[in-house]
């Protein structure tokens, strides 16, 4: 199962099972039991954040770019004749075997009940069909 929530909500270690932490900053001061993993590399990226943040891009061009991101082939790819990496393709199928064993919950640093959140997108594509 996968489901959302604010890294700042309280843990409930039963409820949240794997506590991904999917962001690019950890956070100044944030502590790490808040979280059991942090993959940066889920998160979008620093130049994508700051143009939501600024209000540069509105939240469609935002989520398109995420997804974009997460997909996107890269320098791993040109190395490799054989095996294309494919962005985080296979860090996704990760998170679907994993989902479909326990819980995985997708963190960020949004307030509990932001809708506007790629966490929720994440959780989307994660869940989703097969990757």
């Amino acid at each position: 199962m996968i489901q959302t929530k604010s890294v700042h909500s309280p843990i409930e270690v039963e409820r949240d099972g794997l506590r991904i932490l999917a962001t690019r900053f950890r956070g100044r001061g944030m502590r790490r039991d808040r979280y059991d993993v942090w993959m940066p590399n889920l998160g979008p990226s620093e130049t994508l954040l700051r143009d939501m943040q600024s209000g540069r891009i509105a939240w469609s061009a935002f989520i398109r770019g995420y997804k974009e991101e997460l997909f996107m082939d890269g320098a791993v790819d040109a190395r490799s004749a054989t095996i294309k990496n494919h962005g985080q393709k296979f860090t996704l199928r990760l998170l679907q075997a994993l989902a479909e064993r326990g819980t995985v919950t997708l963190m960020c640093h949004c307030a509990e009940d932001q809708l506007e959140c790629h966490r929720h997108t994440l959780a989307r594509i994660v869940g989703g069909k097969r990757l």
